[in-house]
């Protein structure tokens, strides 16, 4: 079952071991070995738990799967000579092929570098034990816990809900307190859409530690998605002060903020979120602009929609806003006649 929620509602639209990729056959002629580097559209790495595809040639012949590490990196061993490609999936990001590449005697290790775009519509996703988000209270779990913790994201990337509830639920009696296990508790629930474990399970992380960005901004999107949108300010006003250049927690709470007519406060959140990181999504303008439509300052809603396709011009959201802009350019030339 793959799961996936977008918690805005405006829309309606982890170390883990790097694993060798068993592949088929052995084929004549010798073999090498395929290193992927995923990275996102600005360089950075992409990540753990991102599904990596090694195809044969130029179609959609399956030879290998594995998944990236922590630094977004992930081997196959012992690939027969030959042609492959190779494809990238995953919850956050864009499905991305790579071009054609050959794997020969010249090289002991073919190297792959893929950029994948991120995606703004993506559920929660899992911490490492190793995470630098870690919880503080965190510190002190024994290795047996961590490790149980990393074995649940390696289940959870290959969807094994009850594989990964096993590990989880043996972190927890090992460190009752562990507040990460208990976020990517969440984490699995929001994934298997048990929306009241998820929340037991993200109160649970909070008490464990009142000062886990994470588990705030978890706990937040989930009463986004249940338009309890005062409990959601509360939260998400928690995550920021814990994180103020989180540009992500700023665009739910500008989001949580609007949706309870807070509209100058909205906008000054999407404005932090637009400082705070030149990767910051988008949708903040969006945000932005009903806000000021919402106080009758048309001209500052027409800045943040253009602003808005500048940052993202294709796609139907950019359809959706284009005809906002017409809407209120129409509206100008009507009261100027």
């Amino acid at each position: 079952m793959q799961y996936r929620r977008w918690l805005v509602p405006f829309m309606v639209s982890l170390v883990i071991t790097c694993v060798h990729a068993q592949l088929r056959g052995g084929g004549p002629g010798g073999s090498g070995n395929v290193h992927v580097h995923v990275v996102l559209s600005n360089d950075r790495n992409a990540g753990p738990f991102l599904k990596v595809c090694l195809m044969e040639g130029s179609v959609d012949q399956v030879v290998g799967t594995t998944y990236t590490n922590d630094i977004g990196e992930a081997d196959f061993i012992g690939v027969p000579m030959g042609d492959y490609h190779v494809r990238i999936s995953g919850d956050g990001v864009e499905t991305t092929d790579s071009s054609t590449f050959e794997v020969d005697q010249r090289k002991v290790t073919q190297a792959q570098y893929v950029a994948v775009r991120q995606l703004a519509e993506s559920g929660p996703k899992p911490l490492s034990s190793h995470s630098t988000m870690v919880s503080a209270s965190d510190l002190h779990v024994p290795p047996k816990a961590r490790k149980e913790v990393d074995k649940a994201n390696q289940s959870m990337a290959e969807q094994n809900w009850k594989k990964a509830l096993e590990h989880l639920n043996n972190a927890i009696a090992i460190a009752p307190q562990y507040a990460t296990a208990y976020n990517n508790l969440g984490v699995l629930y929001a994934k298997t859409n048990d929306l009241p474990h998820e929340e037991e399970a993200l109160k649970k992380a909070i008490a464990a530690d009142d000062h886990f960005a994470p588990a705030f901004v978890n706990y937040g999107k989930l009463c986004l998605l249940q338009k309890n949108f005062p409990q959601a300010e509360t939260l998400l006003q928690k995550a920021v002060s814990v994180e103020p250049d989180n540009a992500e927690s700023l665009m739910l709470l500008a989001d949580a903020e609007y949706m309870n007519r807070h509209f100058d406060a909205a906008i000054v959140s999407a404005r932090q979120a637009h400082s705070s990181d030149k990767e910051h999504p988008s949708f903040v303008h969006y945000i932005a602009a009903r806000s000021y439509q919402q106080e009758n300052r048309q001209q500052d809603a027409l800045a943040e929609f253009r602003l808005f396709l500048v940052e993202e011009p294709k796609g139907p959201r950019a359809d959706h806003v284009r005809g906002d802009i017409a809407k209120i350019e129409a509206n100008g030339q009507r009261a100027i006649q």
